[in-house]
């Protein structure tokens, strides 16, 4: 009889502890759900804040709060704390010029010695003046493409018929008012290309490299072959 009383009693404080134990952990996860996120009377601006603790009897109704329900702040815009791309109406036929003339991606579209926009941006502007009177897109970006390269025989006539001038006048031809970008950064790298060749430190710099890449290629050559390379004992 001790016996089965003695067992009931472990029987009894075993689900006893059981039940405890569960209701800690719920009460745990409860409390780990309103810290990590925000209470409820706590979410919202300042006008729903104070409704809710009237509503709950958690303080006094304010004197000011029936004028500000009849005259509410006004709610500002707020960020999604993601950042858009700024897209502009001509972007598309910016792109189509440059699928178009690829060579025109090397022109610098912010200049600070000069306010002319890029070629590609001219020709967007044009297509969306065109379409805004009327012009179908395939007509206006014809037109557009048309004119740009008009423009750009134009230049080249004028500046190879200054150069004839000034070449009758015996005077050095001057610089090309419209040169070409592929042309300007070949300019700018014409000196380290010049250097790769006859700078004493960039050809010593170019010889250890060789020589770096000759001692790998070697290397890789032995390990794969299973032989030790040239100047490693075998050990």
């Amino acid at each position: 009889m001790d016996r089965l009383r003695a067992k009931a009693g472990m029987v009894i404080s075993s689900l006893f502890l059981k039940v405890v134990l569960c209701t800690y952990l719920k009460f745990t996860s409860k409390l780990g759900k309103e810290r990590a996120g925000e209470m409820s009377y706590m979410r919202g601006d300042l006008l729903t804040r104070m409704r809710k603790l009237v509503k709950g009897l958690a303080r006094p109704t304010p004197v000011w709060l029936k004028a500000m329900e009849e005259a509410p702040p006004v709610t500002l815009p707020r960020s999604d704390g993601k950042i858009k791309n700024i897209e502009m109406p001509e972007d598309v036929y910016v792109k189509r010029f440059f699928k178009k003339y690829p060579d025109s991606l090397y022109h610098d579209a912010v200049r600070f010695n000069g306010f002319s926009p890029p070629p590609a941006r001219v020709f967007a502007w044009r297509v969306l003046e065109l379409k805004e009177q009327g012009v179908t897109e395939e007509e206006a970006m014809a037109v557009a493409d048309m004119e740009y390269m008009t423009e750009k025989k134009a230049k080249k006539k004028a500046y190879s018929e200054l150069k004839k001038i000034s070449r009758l006048q015996g005077k050095k031809p001057p610089p090309n008012p419209y040169p070409s970008p592929i042309k300007e950064i070949q300019a700018e790298e014409k000196k380290y290309v010049k250097d790769r060749f006859f700078n004493p430190k960039i050809l010593e710099i170019v010889k250890k490299m060789k020589a770096e890449k000759a001692a790998e290629m070697q290397e890789r050559m032995a390990n794969a072959s299973g032989q030790p390379a040239a100047g490693n004992p075998p050990w």
